[in-house]
């Protein structure tokens, strides 16, 4: 939860890192302004981290959406394959905090994700 709301506040004041630098030329195209789509950027994340604290069965996959969506943009850069191969690793276990999630909450999907290790011997 943590490292999103920061991701995201520092998408208002560009401490961290120039965040403009990583965003593809046909993003930058569609958006027109780099900085304003950032600040947007940054209040998705802000939700997003908030979300997967309080929601993890609901924000876990949109949190992998979402870096989904970032690992696109990274590749249509023609640079960044690191940050898009950590963001996929990252992907993978916001889904699987997701399901985790679907599957410990009790009565979800009429208890179909509820897996029952007892055997009967007989």
């Amino acid at each position: 939860m943590v490292a999103p709301v920061i991701a995201g506040l520092d998408k208002f004041f560009y401490a961290l890192t120039n965040w403009s630098q990583y965003l593809s030329p046909y993003v930058v195209r569609m958006v027109g302004d780099a900085r304003g789509f950032m600040m947007f950027v940054g209040i998705v994340e802000i939700i997003a981290g908030i979300g997967v604290a309080l929601k993890p069965k609901v924000f876990g996959f949109v949190v992998s959406a979402w870096l989904l969506g970032i690992i696109i943009n990274l590749l249509t850069t023609g640079a960044y394959f690191d940050i898009a191969l950590r963001d996929l690793g990252l992907a993978g276990g916001a889904f699987a905090l997701g399901w985790l999630a679907l599957y410990f909450d009790r009565g979800t999907l009429g208890g179909l994700m509820r897996h029952d290790t007892a055997t009967t011997s007989g």
